[in-house]
């Protein structure tokens, strides 16, 4: 692989990982709830949990980077029938709505253990940002809000390092509190494929959309193992953090920030900084994105119907964040599990066909870099070949050939070496 396409391959990772580490990662509350509640062997299961992520992530970020696809109905239209592609699209967008009164929920239970707000409170000032935000660009608001992901990382990785040098006694000594957490999926592996399933009904319409921007599918897979290897080490990191720990936590909504407050105050208050802009960013997102998937065929209702959703998911937050959690993260963990069948049986059955992809977006590449390089010859014989490529393709034609293109100036601009067709 070349030296520009490892990097291409490292900016996917770190985008899927930046993907995963939301909200939910950054309370700790799902961690605990999936892992962390069944002891020790918790742990194995963080880690089994991370594998089917990281392969699921590559297979799904690959099916988006084969059909170059815009969003996610152009795969879930392609990979299944009619029926089952329409379900699948009603999955994501509920998805969207529960993940978002999930998040409103998240944020009252922050402040109220930190600040002592009433949990509304909380909700409400989400719910107000979100209803704003929502009126505004979302989209450069999210980027920036989203540079908050790193500090979570970091602050996992720290805080990990500093409790087992500060842990007291066995590995073991806080195995019979840990196991006192509710869990509301058993037993502990059903629990790790119920948490992929979750990760993967949440974060599959941005994978695919990721993906589609990817133009060599080979790279998208590279992408996908390489940020599934990363979040399954943070998600290791963050179990045995938690683990650990646990000692600390008790039966506190939020775990993570109860734990940073218990090693130091300021920690406190850095952490319900960082945890409730993580999940307005992720409540911003799910709302937004569900506004314009519901208005999608009429885009001028998008600001009556984004506020309908949003203050109605407030009335839902008043149920409490971990009863929410521990209903609605389940239930959505069977229906992503049902979602990741049909597309990883897809890409099973389809191998070859993807593998063919690829190489032809090779040729694609090199012919078209034939046609736009100011000092090479494209011949008519070229032209025809080009042609033939790119109806071959399993994208549409128009659509490969723009993207491969795109990707062919900008390589040309930089002075990239590329492959000569003759070799492909």
């Amino acid at each position: 692989m070349r030296h520009s396409a490892i990097l291409r391959s490292v900016k996917i990772a770190l985008a899927f990982v930046g993907l995963l580490v939301g909200a939910g990662f950054a309370t700790g509350a799902e961690v605990i709830q999936y892992f962390v509640g069944f002891g020790w062997i918790g742990i194995l299961g963080a880690g089994l949990a991370g594998v089917l992520v990281a392969l699921g992530g590559a297979v799904i970020l690959q099916l988006g980077s084969v059909f170059l696809a815009a969003d996610h109905k152009v795969v879930f239209r392609s990979v299944s029938h009619p029926v089952m592609a329409r379900i699948l699209d009603v999955t994501v967008t509920v998805t969207l709505f529960a993940i978002g009164f999930v998040m409103l929920a998240g944020a009252g239970s922050t402040l109220a253990q930190q600040l002592g707000w009433p949990t509304w409170a909380g909700a409400g000032l989400m719910t107000a940002l979100a209803l704003v935000t929502g009126m505004l660009d979302v989209e450069k608001v999210s980027a920036i809000i989203s540079l908050i992901t790193p500090l979570i990382i970091l602050a996992v990785v720290a805080g990990f390092v500093h409790v087992l040098l500060t842990h007291e006694g066995s590995f073991t000594a806080n195995e019979a509190l840990a196991v006192q957490a509710a869990t509301p999926v058993a037993p502990w592996w059903l629990s790790s494929v119920n948490y992929f399933g979750l990760v993967v009904v949440m974060a599959v319409s941005m994978c695919l959309v990721i993906g589609g921007s990817i133009t060599n599918p080979r790279e998208a897979f590279a992408g996908g193992l390489t940020g599934g290897v990363l979040y399954t080490v943070l998600l290791l990191l963050a179990s045995v953090l938690l683990y650990l720990g646990y000692a600390e936590i008790g039966r506190a909504d939020v775990p993570m920030l109860q734990l940073f407050a218990s090693i130091a105050p300021w920690l406190g208050w850095t952490m319900v900084v960082v945890i409730y802009l993580m999940i307005y960013n992720t409540a911003i997102g799910m709302f937004y994105a569900l506004g314009r998937r519901l208005t999608a065929e009429r885009p001028g209702r998008y600001r009556p119907v984004f506020i309908g959703v949003t203050l109605l998911a407030f009335a839902v937050s008043f149920v409490g964040f971990g009863d929410l959690m521990n209903v609605v993260y389940p239930a959505l963990g069977y229906l992503g599990i049902v979602l990741a069948l049909v597309l990883i049986a897809w890409w099973v059955l389809h191998r070859r066909q993807i593998s063919a992809e690829s190489g032809l977006r090779l040729r694609l590449r090199a012919l078209l870099r034939l046609r736009e390089h100011p000092e090479k010859t494209f011949t008519a014989q070229h032209a025809v070949l080009l042609q033939e490529a790119a109806d071959e393709s399993v994208a549409a034609t128009a659509v490969v050939t723009e993207a491969v293109e795109e990707e062919v100036v900008q390589a040309i601009e930089a002075d990239e070496p590329d492959g000569d067709p003759r070799r492909s």
